[in-house]
């Protein structure tokens, strides 16, 4: 049982990072944008939080640190793509070396040194239950939240005024603007916070997952993140479902190579990109399921003066 608790525990902490990222992308995707910088915005949000936990002492002062990171890196891509009507794809991959190269230099300084974990919110009495305790109610508080955003996005997308503004917006741009709806300013606040959740995840692998500075180590994250968001065909329920099924792909592996299993390390460290590859041609399959959810103005650049 103890070695089983310790699988389901690990398995949730790979997870985290990459539903909260996911999460974001999704809301960003829905209201017809692609951001492809996630990893630069997850890389920022590791170096900001990290670096701000450790000269401040304070480990939520890290968090909200990687959180702004994320939300300025996402603003510089609609600025971009939204005012300057830039390529969507080039600005993302753009972002993701902008994020690459200024968190190496940032992070510089901070290479080695001890970080400051995030500590685990103790509910007195259920965080003692055995096994189930330290499952359900022995985690920090990201990994809480990794909970409760998507929970609350698929409230908003399928049961608000607000959600149906977003899904509109990524559906026909040009009918939600003749309808009044100003479609850059939806598509401003859902990539921020698209860049708050990547902002939030990165914070969570160096303040709580790893808590220290590693020169790249979101290690593609960012990219399953942008994957789980076509595997779960926008759906939120169905992301929390994926980003934990990628999460055991990914400790299996780590477990595998710990048991001695005679195969090579590099094959198991690429098992949860091939796992990627594999899904997201079984979901390409299903013509059907993908064309009822895909936002049809996903990646359109909107003028309205045009």
């Amino acid at each position: 049982m103890g070695a089983l608790e310790a699988v389901i525990l690990t398995i949730i902490t790979a997870s985290t990072p990459l539903l909260l990222a996911a999460i974001g992308e999704l809301v960003t995707e829905r209201s017809g944008v692609l951001n492809l910088g996630v990893e630069g915005m997850m890389i920022m949000g590791a170096v900001c939080g990290f670096a701000t936990a450790y000269t401040s002492g304070s480990a939520m002062l890290g968090v909200a640190a990687g959180l702004l990171a994320g939300v300025v890196m996402s603003m510089l891509f609609a600025f971009l793509t939204q005012t300057l009507m830039t390529s969507q794809v080039a600005t993302g991959l753009s972002l993701t070396l902008l994020g690459l190269g200024l968190s190496g230099l940032i992070g510089e300084a901070f290479t080695g040194l001890p970080g400051v974990k995030l500590t685990v919110l103790d509910i007195p009495f259920l965080s003692d239950i055995p096994f189930i305790g330290p499952i359900l109610f022995g985690h920090d508080i990201l990994v809480y939240a990794s909970l409760a955003i998507p929970l609350g996005v698929a409230y908003v997308l399928f049961r608000t005024r607000l959600g149906l503004i977003i899904t509109a917006v990524g559906g026909n741009h040009h009918s939600a603007h003749a309808l009044g709806y100003n479609v850059i300013r939806v598509r401003y606040g859902c990539i921020a916070f698209g860049g708050a959740c990547s902002g939030l995840a990165g914070a969570y692998l160096s303040l709580a997952y790893t808590p220290q500075w590693i020169e790249n180590m979101s290690s593609g994250r960012g990219w399953i993140a942008l994957a789980l968001v076509v595997f779960s065909t926008w759906l939120p329920k169905r992301l929390m479902i994926g980003a934990y099924l990628f999460g055991t792909v990914w400790i299996m592996g780590l477990y595998v190579q710990a048991l001695g299993v005679a195969i090579p390390a590099q094959l198991l460290s690429s098992l949860p990109y091939l796992v990627t590859i594999v899904a997201l041609i079984i979901i390409s399959g299903n013509k059907t399921l993908t064309k009822v959810n895909t936002p049809a103005c996903i990646g359109q650049p909107f003028a309205p003066e045009r």
